[in-house]
């Protein structure tokens, strides 16, 4: 299995980039983690949001392939726990070849990004700036691989 991150923004800060190579160094081969980066759509004082958000979209959707298992980091999405992602991702290997974990743009995912996505995730109901989810993300990757190879990671 493969997890990719698919995210709208460049030029992250430096600690951000760090840490997310931190977590994915640390997944094996068969659990590889890859950062997509998307460029976000220009915007000015005048733009109108709908418009960014669908030409942010088409971006996402043109980075996807066919066959991979799309989840949507959403607010209105499904929180998951711990245990529940790692179970999750036991329920992908094997079956989904790719995982894509879309992050949206600052104005959120299109709805075209949306009905793509074979699931719906809200990793927090707090709001996060774009380059921490990054980092939580990956870190909570690794965390649900720990959990489901018994890895001493995780602690209960």
């Amino acid at each position: 299995m493969k997890l990719k991150i698919l995210a709208v923004g460049q030029k992250m800060p430096a600690w951000v980039t760090q840490a997310y190579q931190e977590y994915a160094k640390r997944l094996p081969r068969e659990c590889a983690l890859s950062l997509v980066e998307i460029i976000p759509a220009k915007r000015t004082k005048n733009s109108e949001v709908a418009k960014v958000i669908e030409e942010e979209g088409k971006r996402m959707l043109a980075a996807l392939n066919a066959g991979d298992y799309v989840v949507a980091l959403e607010l209105k999405g499904k929180q998951w726990s711990t245990d529940d992602l790692a179970q999750k991702m036991t329920a992908w290997q094997g079956v989904h070849p790719v995982i894509v974990l879309m992050i949206g743009g600052a104005d959120g995912l299109s709805d075209p990004c949306l009905a793509r996505a074979n699931e719906q995730w809200c990793l927090s109901k707090l709001t996060f700036p774009h380059p921490l989810v990054r980092v939580v993300l990956a870190e909570q990757l690794y965390r649900g691989w720990s959990l489901m190879n018994n890895h001493p990671y995780h602690r209960e």
